[in-house]
């Protein structure tokens, strides 16, 4: 760099940063003197614009923080789009009955019987039924014989026998098409409990530390 030319101003001084991610060097040219310095002395720069020290790490940090949250919104608005048009279900597995395909806490995706026709071999989420017919619950459970007409067979992959009720058509709420592991411990009220207080202490002291520099 190469500076000609009379100032206007006898006491006129210029200030000359060089940064990038390695740092920064500034120097303060006043009249014959070149003066090491910082630029946050004389002007407020940016903050993409310099990126040094310990802001390298907090910039990289909330710049992921960030990009995580614009992917899980996606992944959010696509899910609630399937879910509300009845492609799709999720649902939360409380049981180890089909351990070790499925544990409990993970998340499985069904799909309806009306777009995909249960086979053996199968995963399906069927409505579970007293002998009276009133509904107990939903199984998570593999077919393992049996027909649409007569009903399927299905037993938990860690249960010694196959259930007592052989579920038609009608009681299936949907096939398994994906298991999300784990998520669902995540998203149990006692852990959200813990989680969402945590992330928010996080963000304050990060905005903190941001404000600070």
């Amino acid at each position: 760099m190469w500076l000609e030319g009379k100032p206007k101003s006898a006491d006129s001084n210029v200030l000359i940063t060089v940064s990038s991610n390695a740092g920064e060097k500034t120097v303060l040219v006043a009249g014959d003197k070149l003066i090491e310095s910082k630029a946050k002395l004389f002007v407020q720069a940016p903050i993409e614009r310099v990126v040094v020290g310990t802001r390298k790490w907090q910039v990289q940090l909330m710049a992921a923080l960030r990009w995580s949250g614009y992917v899980g919104a996606a992944v959010l608005l696509t899910f609630s789009a399937l879910s509300f048009s009845g492609v799709m279900k999720a649902r939360i597995v409380l049981t180890g009955s089909m351990e070790p395909a499925i544990s409990v806490g993970d998340i499985i995706l069904t799909t309806p019987p009306s777009r995909l026709t249960p086979k053996q071999g199968d995963i399906v989420a069927y409505t579970a039924k007293r002998f009276d017919g009133s509904p107990v619950g939903v199984f998570s459970h593999r077919i393992i014989g049996g027909d649409a007409q007569s009903g399927f067979i299905v037993q938990g992959d860690a249960n010694p026998s196959p259930d007592v009720q052989r579920p038609l058509i009608p009681d299936i709420e949907g096939i398994v098409v994906f298991v999300i592991p784990f998520l669902g411990k995540i998203l149990a009220p006692k852990t959200l409990f813990v989680l969402v207080p945590l992330i928010f202490g996080f963000w304050l002291i990060t905005d903190a530390l941001k404000n600070e520099k």
